[in-house]
């Protein structure tokens, strides 16, 4: 396994400065897959020209969005502020879904700070033309502790939808196998239970999962630079429960690409955007890697290894774990 890691991205200069040169996207551009299935805008979420030019006269299906909330967690903005932020970008996301059409979107809760912003978010939803369907809550494997309070294993999905969207069903099921008994009820005049009435040896996923791995540095996906990258299974349970095969999906916050991705393997179009050239460059190559070699990621290599001296990369291991550690023990509140 090659040990040739970024560090985080968002945060170290240098390395920054020498990938820009190498990024095809500058502010306000887009670039058009030569398949013609997907764009990747460079463009920002709560921009109305930024998100009219991108959509033209398409309407999504679907959107999945996974907002920087850390944004509140490191005081970069006030929490009104990052509302007020955020009611901006659900308002264009709405204007460009279907009318029947789902919206999900990940947001933390941090402990330490009344639960911000999830509450916030929440509220805010209730003005939109929007129904909530379901609070999902995916369990990381890797927590962060402490000797004062419960562990934060969790991270929080939200699922809106308006009309009358799709869901499949047959996305729901899990790997895991059925194992537990009960809820007996009597069928054509015998007992039976409720694994005898399923209609799959597993269990369906519900809105609690605990089926999904957390993404590490040895995962063939992980793309390391990328501090909040979600789960390429997490997204494609979303993608397939709540599309069809060539429905347009929307990602306002590309950042590792996962839904691009997951768009690319589920035969689906997606139009994905970021303020910021460098993920978006990752994005794109991370599609052309999977396109030309069926790689989902670079495990613990990284996306400009062909443009990018080694020795940028030397510490990058220690340094992007120790970032996210303390990033994420911000997010889920330590205490």
């Amino acid at each position: 396994m090659k040990n040739n890691p970024l560090p985080r991205l968002d945060q170290n200069t240098d390395v920054r400065e020498k990938l820009l040169p190498h990024c095809r996207l500058s502010y306000g551009e887009i670039w058009e897959d030569p398949k013609g299935e997907h764009k990747v805008g460079c463009l920002d979420a709560a921009n109305d020209d930024h998100i009219t030019t991108l959509m033209g006269n398409d309407f999504a299906h679907l959107a999945v969005h996974d907002p920087p909330y850390n944004l509140v967690a490191f005081e970069e903005r006030n929490l009104n502020e990052y509302i007020q932020w955020c009611q901006k970008w659900v308002e264009l996301t709405i204007a460009h879904l279907n009318k029947d059409a789902s919206l999900y979107v990940w947001l933390g809760a941090d402990q330490r700070n009344e639960f911000q912003p999830l509450p916030d978010f929440m509220i805010m939803m209730r003005q939109m033309p929007m129904k909530p369907r379901s609070l999902i809550t995916m369990r990381n494997q890797r927590g962060f502790g402490t000797q004062k309070n419960w562990m934060a294993v969790r991270q929080e999905l939200l699922y809106y939808v308006r009309g009358n969207p799709t869901f499949n069903i047959e996305a729901e099921y899990t790997d895991i196998p059925k194992i537990l008994r009960g809820y007996y009820k009597e069928v054509n005049g015998s007992m039976t239970e409720n694994g005898q009435r399923s209609k799959s040896e597993n269990i369906r996923a519900g809105n609690v999962w605990v089926d999904v791995q957390q993404v590490f540095y040895r995962m063939e996906e992980n793309v390391s630079g990328c501090y909040a990258q979600k789960p390429i299974k997490a997204i494609d349970r979303v993608v397939s429960a709540a599309s069809n095969k060539r429905d347009l999906v929307l990602d306002f916050f590309a950042h590792s690409g996962t839904t691009l991705l997951s768009c690319e393997r589920l035969s689906r179009r997606c139009f994905t955007v970021d303020t910021d050239p460098i993920y978006c460059e990752i994005a794109i190559r991370r599609l052309e890697r999977f396109r030309s070699l069926g790689h989902l990621g670079w495990q613990n290599g990284h996306p400009f290894e062909d443009v990018l001296d080694p020795s940028y990369t030397t510490c990058a291991e220690e340094e992007s774990f120790g970032q996210q550690q303390s990033a994420q023990s911000i997010l889920f509140g330590e205490q």
